[in-house]
Parts: C-alpha cells; sequence; structure tokens
C-alpha cells in the first residue's frame, strides 16, 4: 500500500541501454581537448647521448626538429598510439616505451588546447636499426638542440631529468651499451647522462661491491688506449634481487 501520495506507486528502474545513452549525453556536454603522444627516445654513441627527432610537418615551425609524434584516436589507448607512432616514424617494432608526464599548457600548440603525454625509451644505436629515415628522421646530439617545435624543448629537458633520475635508481642505462663493455664504457655513459665527472677508483668499487657485473674473460680490440676487461651485466640477478636495490648514489 503507497502511503505516501507523492511518491508514484511504480518507479521504473532504467535499464543499460539508457543508463549508456545518459552517460554518453554526459560526455557530449564536456569540453573537447585533443590528445596526443610524443616519443622521447634516447641513444648513447660514441660516448654521446642522443635523441631521436623529425622535421616538424607544421608550415608554422617549418624547419625545426620536432619529436616523433602523433594524436590519438578516439578508441585508441594512449599507449596503443605511443607504439604505433614509434612503428610508423621509425619502422622498429622492438621498443619499450614508459610514459613519463602529461603536459597541459593551455598555450602549448599555437592551435589551441592540446594535451600530450610524453614517452620515453632507451635505445643501444647498434641494435636498432631505423628502418625509414622520412621527414629527415635521425639522431641528433642531446647538447646541441635548442629553440625546438611547439614545446618539445620543454618535454626533451624534462625526460632528461627523468633519465637522470632513472639512472640512479634503475640499472636501465645499461641498455645503452653494447652487451659487452669496458669498465671505461661504463663510466663515460654515466658521466655523460648524468653530466659529471666521477672518480675512476670510487665508481669501480661501487659497481663491483654490487656484485653485478659478470667478467667474460675478454678484453677490448682495436682501441686507442690498454684494452680493458669486457663485463656483461647480470640481469638475471639484479631481477632476482632488485627488491634490495637502493640504487647508485655518486
Amino acid at each position: 500500500m503507497n502511503i505516501n501520495p507523492d511518491i508514484p506507486a511504480t518507479t521504473a528502474v532504467p535499464g543499460e541501454k539508457e543508463l549508456i545513452e545518459e552517460a554518453v549525453a554526459l560526455v557530449a556536454s564536456y569540453p573537447k581537448v585533443p590528445i596526443t603522444v610524443d616519443c622521447v627516445i634516447f641513444g648513447f654513441d660514441e660516448n654521446e647521448l642522443k635523441v631521436l627527432l623529425i622535421r616538424s610537418d607544421l608550415p608554422l615551425f617549418h624547419g625545426k626538429w620536432s619529436l616523433l609524434g602523433d594524436f590519438a584516436g578516439d578508441q585508441e589507448e594512449l599507449d596503443d598510439a605511443a607504439y604505433r607512432v614509434m612503428r610508423s616514424r621509425t619502422g622498429m617494432d622492438d621498443v619499450y616505451l614508459e610514459q613519463v608526464r602529461t603536459f597541459s599548457n593551455p598555450k602549448r600548440h599555437p592551435g589551441g588546447r592540446v594535451l600530450t603525454v610524453a614517452y620515453c625509451s632507451l635505445l643501444n644505436i647498434e641494435h636498432h636499426q631505423l628502418k625509414t629515415h622520412e621527414n629527415e628522421l635521425h639522431w641528433h646530439s642531446f647538447n646541441g638542440l635548442k629553440d625546438m617545435a611547439f614545446d618539445h624543448q620543454e618535454v626533451l629537458d624534462y625526460c632528461y631529468k627523468w633519465l637522470q633520475k632513472r639512472m640512479q635508481e634503475h640499472p636501465l642505462g645499461l641498455n645503452l651499451l653494447p652487451d659487452k663493455f669496458s669498465l671505461r664504457e661504463l663510466q663515460n655513459l654515466y658521466e655523460v647522462v648524468l653530466n659529471v665527472k666521477l672518480d675512476r677508483r670510487n665508481f669501480r668499487k661501487k659497481f663491483f661491491s654490487m656484485d653485478l657485473l659478470i667478467d667474460t674473460g675478454e678484453y677490448e680490440d682495436d682501441v686507442p688506449h690498454r684494452p680493458g676487461r669486457l663485463y656483461k651485466f647480470n640481469f638475471q640477478k639484479y631481477e632476482k634481487n632488485q627488491r634490495s636495490w637502493i640504487g647508485i648514489d655518486f
């Protein structure tokens, strides 16, 4: 018995279809802001930190260098969009990308508000061959870059700081070296990326104390200095004990 005349005796419960239609109408009322993904790809070659760039194809930024990017589709996951950009721009499909940060300055794009999500990766240039060179795609010296398209210099600088931090927290920087490397090459890598001068004895002492280097019994060849021993990084041991990894404090 309905004791309150103001409330109908029966109330229809909305079905799933009606709820979806209501949600669609709600989202349709939201502001429309395009989202892009930009890939910051670092490499290390000849004791120099490099980054993969293309010429901007936007007339406003004619002649300027740009990160590898594109808009994310309406039905596309951001991670999927980043990997699509990587494949279409470079031809490479064996690259790991990590999401770093979203850049949301309303004035970062000259055409209006566009959000971009930066993805970062570290490559051994010798192990990853570019399969296309469209838009003058090639590796650039990181230190020589300035006045890039859009806010890409800001994005690149932020990802460089991310790289420096990650290099000290994790051994991912080893991905930039050959499978077998000398301690000289290892120290050069850290000095270049961290932009510091490291004491040779202390550096080697720190790495040996981690007990993660495997002596291959081999030596460098065709080098203008005394050949150094070649080592490999014990990734299996690191994966097993990474919970106890406290990073590298130089």
